[in-house]
């Protein structure tokens, strides 16, 4: 861009204080990838691009509908059944054909995302459904990456950032620090079914946009460890902190692999009524010897266990040592049941339904008490 068009384009936010050329150079260098095009990624990525943000990735495998364009404010009736990635790379093209736009028409998956990720160095989710959100976490807690995330329903929404470098070499809170894990089929309902009012995805988006700016040009106070709510009803808004909690990355797959084998469709739905067995039931498994047991304790914990062979891998090397488990029944036991359910979780996400994974219910407090 010839200097002159330089300035006049982007003057407004140059003369902010404390911003200037050298800010504006810093969105020019920036990477941003925007996972979803539709209510939050529109107002994302119109405002990054007309900022100046100048290396923008897109990735969403869905098309327009007519009923998105209450709130996708990118999209017109004449999109309907174009591509969303592809529509909105157009738009952006438009407004400012002084960046680069990069296009990924295609849902991202355990098998694309890493190495679409590679690429960039802040991703905005802009997703609706908990298997993505887990995923999207998940790949940036393991590639390092910041996530600016959102979520909208019905009249209220929330923004938080997640995985922001801080001090020692640590990283911020990230996702499962508020949900460790997903919640059952239909507890929480989606747009589609809670519905949305138009105006707040573009409310919230913006929102996420003003953190990437943030994030980017090292102006403000990102919503780091906070998480912020804002209801469009009466326009009221409050923040709660997040505390990062350690346990929640035995949660996390620990390596590449792993997290290409992990299944987080099936990681967010909800376990059959028969993933907890009784005691009577795990008797009867004992006696077969056809099953793996597993004690997902730390190594130090009471009581000791010697009544019945078992393997003894805490929960959080589960994501890890699990391929040490070659029967086809799996039982997970902990101190009082649950540990071990936050155990099916993990082995369910990692290996679907190849097995059949258990947890003791009541834990190996109420098999001892019961026996003896």
């Amino acid at each position: 861009m010839q200097k002159d068009a330089f300035f006049e384009r982007y003057q407004r936010q140059m003369i902010l204080p404390g911003f200037g050329i050298a800010a504006q150079q810093q969105l020019s260098d920036a990477r941003v990838l925007v996972i979803g095009a539709g209510g939050l990624g529109c107002p994302v990525l119109q405002y990054l691009a007309a900022a100046g943000v100048g290396n923008i990735g897109i990735a969403d495998g869905d098309t327009v509908s007519l009923n998105n364009l209450h709130r996708q404010v990118l999209f017109q009736t004449n999109d309907i059944g174009k591509n969303k990635a592809e529509v909105a790379s157009d738009y952006l093209r438009g407004l400012n054909p002084e960046i680069q736009v990069q296009t990924y028409a295609t849902t991202v998956t355990t098998a694309n995302l890493l190495e679409i990720l590679g690429n960039y160095n802040i991703v905005v989710d802009g997703t609706d459904n908990f298997a993505t959100r887990y995923m999207i976490n998940d790949a940036c807690v393991l590639l390092n990456k910041i996530l600016v995330y959102a979520a909208v329903s019905r009249f209220e929404g929330q923004v938080a950032v997640f995985n922001f470098p801080v001090e020692d070499g640590n990283r911020s809170s990230n996702y499962r620090d508020i949900f460790p894990q997903p919640p059952k089929d239909n507890e929480i309902l989606n747009c589609a079914e809670a519905g949305v009012i138009g105006v707040l995805p573009g409310i919230i988006g913006s929102m996420q946009a003003n953190e990437v700016i943030k994030i980017v040009t090292g102006i403000g106070q990102p919503l780091v460890n906070q998480l912020l709510t804002f209801n469009a009803l009466n326009n009221q808004s409050y923040t709660v902190k997040i505390k990062p909690q350690p346990d929640t990355y035995s949660l996390i797959p620990k390596d590449i692999p792993l997290f290409q084998a992990t299944n987080y469709e099936w990681l967010c739905s909800s376990q059959p009524d028969e993933y907890e067995i009784d005691a009577a039931t795990f008797n009867k498994l004992i006696q077969s010897g056809d099953v793996d047991i597993v004690d997902v304790r730390e190594l130090h914990e009471l009581p000791r266990v010697e009544e019945f062979e078992h393997i003894h891998i805490p929960l959080a090397n589960l994501n890890i040592e699990y391929q040490t488990l070659k029967k086809q029944k799996v039982v997970l036991f902990c101190q009082s049941g649950k540990r071990s359910k936050q155990g099916v979780k993990q082995l369910s996400g990692l290996l679907g339904k190849s097995k059949t994974i258990v947890s003791l219910q009541g834990g190996i407090l109420a098999w001892k008490k019961l026996v003896n």
